[in-house]
């Protein structure tokens, strides 16, 4: 994978965060930190993404005609198809 250099300007809270970070020994350098936080916001977005289809396909759906002794009922099979119950 190609690398390309940006060039940032933080406040120096920030940059005395971002020093923390890395003296913690979770990051060698303010590169893998920005990487990592780059990396949770793209996982973050797709999972929003996922939820709001979920969420839309919900919608569309319509409206259930099973009762919650039913949906009980469904939910026990499932966790004792899976032997979690």
């Amino acid at each position: 994978m190609a690398m390309m250099r940006k060039t940032i300007t933080i406040p120096s809270a920030m940059e005395d965060w971002v020093k923390s970070q890395i003296d913690s020994g979770r990051y060698g350098n303010d590169s893998e930190y920005f990487r990592d936080l780059i990396r949770r916001d793209q996982d973050r977005r797709r999972a929003e993404s996922e939820l709001k289809s979920l969420i839309d396909e919900a919608l569309t759906s319509g409206e259930s005609t099973a009762t919650v002794p039913d949906i009980m009922k469904r939910v026990e099979d499932r966790l004792r198809r899976d032997g979690n119950l």
